[in-house]
């Protein structure tokens, strides 16, 4: 492949595939009854381009089928009937020939900010190659032990050289996969961060790898978007579908990709514990509820108190921690904030006194028993001070999302200082951004 900028599909793989796809893809469906091209195996548009790439590269039949084999786990040789690794990847080129490609998707300007779509990564093969080889540079000598062919990882490098950078990462992570090769957290991040710009989806990265997670700990801060009571309350402002029970635990239930098992459990549940062990009163918690999930989900409708609603929550968070992390034991009182994020409170509360005029101008949901900005914002200032600054500042973020609530660039810039400061993923405080008034 050559090494200027990579030819890409037309739409991200993200777009087109939920799992891993292509050659590697394919391996790690494959098992000891794999079909011939034209079978009943699934396969896709991306598995012809993979096996293209590797028939026109100067590969040898032995190299590709340790490839092959390396990448399956052993489990199906297309050589031992007789035929050749190359004739059947050749019946997959077939099987899946190469499309014209499509108009390239247009990026119309609007109001000179916004644009239809995002703007994809330029990728550079040469530089992209680099980094796949570093990576495997960096397992070598792991590889080496869990894979029962001396020549893997020169041929792997081969691959990677000579069949392009995309294919050759994801058959390290399919032959890393295979092999139950463990990795740590840090080199788990950075496969995530390399298959950012080729586009995957994350279950291309993480799903079959074996990771050396982290404890839990609900002062980690992994994921890039919101957590916790705050994340929950963004739920039930969209609430359409299933139970109140069906949506909370579909949420303990959603780790982020960085996240280790059990973390979107644990630090919903350090919330809701805070919450009930705090002095505000059920007025101020439901007030707090109801501001920060747009008032979509009442628990009083349904024959629940506000402390009963976040018992329930805090009961769901239990039971996924059981099943996930059965060695994480939160204690029934959380431990006190951290210093560093108690130093924050007098600045969230400057924040929150610099809307207080628009805050009591507004209600949320003023045509449904709606609740005043100026109550929404007394309950915020109660949680900063009495419970947790971080927590205050999250559902201060919800609360404004709920008011449409008009932000002007210097507003925004503060919040992503401080959102930073408090640990916050890259999108978390871009909940908001859509509010920003250019003329303010």
């Amino acid at each position: 492949m050559r090494a200027g900028t990579i030819t890409q599909p037309d739409e991200p793989y993200y777009e087109m595939y939920e799992d891993d796809f292509g050659l590697s893809g394919l391996a790690g469906r494959a098992g000891d009854a794999l079909p011939l091209p034209g079978g009943d195996m699934e396969g896709d548009e991306q598995l012809g381009a993979d096996v293209r790439s590797l028939l026109e590269s100067s590969l040898s039949d032995g190299m590709l089928r340790t490839l092959w084999l390396a990448a399956d786990g052993e489990r199906f040789d297309p050589a031992a009937g007789g035929a050749s690794v190359r004739s059947w990847l050749r019946g997959w080129s077939e099987a899946f020939p190469a499309r014209p490609p499509k108009p390239p998707k247009r990026f119309v300007k609007y109001r000179s900010t916004m644009f239809v779509g995002p703007r994809r990564p330029v990728l550079v093969e040469a530089e992209m190659r680099d980094a796949v080889l570093a990576e495997i540079a960096a397992v070598e000598a792991d590889l080496a032990r869990a894979v029962p062919r001396p020549d893997v990882v020169p041929v792997l490098r081969r691959a990677v050289a000579e069949a392009g950078a995309d294919l050759g990462f994801r058959l390290l992570l399919r032959i890393l996969k295979a092999h139950s090769v463990r990795v740590d957290k840090a080199r788990y991040d950075r496969f995530l961060e390399l298959g950012d710009p080729f586009e995957y989806c994350y279950a291309v990265v993480y799903d079959g790898l074996e990771i050396d997670w982290p404890p839990l700990d609900p002062a980690r801060r992994d994921g890039d978007w919101d957590f916790g009571l705050s994340e929950l309350a963004g739920r039930f402002s969209h609430w359409c579908d299933g139970t109140a029970d069906e949506l909370l635990r579909n949420a303990v239930t959603c780790d982020g990709a960085q996240q280790s098992p059990g973390s979107a459990a644990a630090v919903l549940l350090d919330d809701v514990t805070r919450l009930l062990a705090s002095p505000l009163s059920d007025d101020t918690l439901t007030t707090l509820w109801l501001a920060a999930n747009d008032c979509g989900y009442r628990p009083e409708r349904f024959g629940l108190g506000i402390r009963q609603w976040l018992e329930r929550v805090a009961e769901v968070c239990r039971e996924r921690l059981a099943e996930t992390a059965p060695a994480y034991r939160p204690g029934p009182v959380p431990g006190p904030v951290r210093a560093e994020l108690a130093g924050l409170a007098e600045e969230v509360l400057c924040e929150l006194r610099d809307l207080a005029g628009e805050l009591s101008s507004r209600t949320i949901q003023p045509h449904w028993q709606g609740v005043p900005g100026a109550a929404a914002a007394r309950a915020l200032e109660q949680v900063v001070v009495q419970v947790d600054p971080d927590l205050g500042f999250r559902l201060f973020l919800r609360v404004l999302l709920a008011l449409w609530m008009p932000l002007t660039k210097e507003q925004y810039g503060r919040y992503q200082a401080l959102g930073e400061r408090l640990g916050y993923g890259e999108f978390h405080v871009s909940l908001v951004d859509q509010f920003i008034q250019n003329d303010l």
